[in-house]
């Protein structure tokens, strides 16, 4: 385990920043076609929170979600990586979807593990690991 270099935190916050953009943009789609958006409104309002933990960890932004906020888009994140995973074993060797979901299952492991840090501890001040 080493800490997180300060261009790898920048990576995974910026695929992170895209997760949420993909799910507020999809979100916005489906309102316009008046479908159900019950499903992409919890993945996006988890993703932000998501967001907002990793800024918080990383750049010492302000984290104020209560502790129900954070469980549960942890457990929502939590749900999202299988089928990231799964897509990820799907790709290309080599293809720049392969990085993009590299960088993305990186993103959201870093979130959950900010996520419960925050829920466990309470506490801004930590450092989230990244494996070698």
């Amino acid at each position: 385990m080493k800490a997180v270099t300060p261009e790898r935190q920048q990576l995974l916050i910026q695929s992170m920043q895209s997760t949420l953009r993909k799910l507020e943009n999809g979100f916005k789609r489906m309102t316009e076609k008046e479908a159900n958006t019950s499903l992409i409104k919890k993945r996006r309002d988890a993703v932000k929170i998501a967001l907002d933990s990793l800024e918080h960890a990383w750049q010492g932004t302000e984290f104020s979600y209560e502790i129900s906020d954070t469980l549960e888009a942890r457990t929502v994140i939590a749900g999202i990586l299988p089928s990231v995973i799964k897509q990820y074993e799907n790709a290309k060797e080599g293809s720049p979807q392969k990085t993009l979901l590299e960088r993305r299952i990186a993103s959201i492991e870093a979130a959950i593990n900010a996520l419960d840090t925050i829920s466990v501890k309470g506490d801004s001040n930590y450092v989230i690991k990244d494996e070698v």
